[in-house]
């Protein structure tokens, strides 16, 4: 993701998503957005075809409306309104899905509540911004690459200190001084990433 993408506020690109030559925050806000209509539409049961097709739609969808001035903030947050576009092109597929003849089950269940769709899309923009925190702490910072799978390993993976210790030749102790400065150091970057995209 570039630093456009991880530091101008959600805001500020969507403001330069209505000049349609503006190919920098087109690409800011497909990058900010995609991952999780990507890993959205996959909690709901779509392949991972269908969910990038999806996603692609979903996101051009996006822009045409905003663009034609149908996002009222005042009325919701903008995840509620990409939920929504997500929910209906994915209502869309199970219908022509359903039209088609299908041997055995469809993959596609029934639809989940508001509720449960909420909460996935919480759990994955989550798990989006560990991601880039991760990326940008890669970038930004001198840990070791050593240290920060540590890291990812014990924290992220839950795998047990002595197993993360063994398999990247640390001690347990460095596994656990590699979990403390990590997570002071993501704590900073997830601040930073959480002020830029909350919409």
């Amino acid at each position: 993701m570039t630093d456009l993408a991880r530091t101008t506020t959600t805001t500020l690109l969507l403001d330069g998503l209505f000049d349609p030559q503006n190919q920098a925050v087109w690409e800011s806000f497909d990058a900010r957005y995609r991952p999780i209509i990507l890993a959205f539409a996959q909690r709901l049961g779509l392949s991972p075809h269908d969910a990038a097709d999806i996603a692609q739609e979903s996101l051009a969808r996006f822009v045409q409306a905003y663009r034609d001035g149908k996002y009222d903030r005042s009325r919701g947050r903008l995840r509620s309104w990409i939920i929504s576009i997500v929910r209906y092109r994915v209502a869309d597929l199970r219908r022509a899905n359903a039209a088609r003849p299908m041997r055995g089950e469809s993959a596609l269940g029934d639809p989940p509540s508001d509720d449960e769709m909420f909460a996935l899309w919480e759990r994955e923009h989550r798990a989006a911004m560990i991601r880039e925190a991760l990326r940008a702490l890669r970038e930004t910072s001198r840990f070791g690459e050593t240290t920060i799978r540590a890291f990812e390993q014990f924290v992220l993976e839950q795998r047990p200190a002595a197993d993360v210790a063994g398999e990247l030749s640390l001690t347990a102790h460095d596994v656990y001084m590699a979990k403390n400065r990590i997570a002071e150091r993501l704590r900073e970057i997830l601040t930073r990433l959480e002020a830029a995209y909350d919409d």
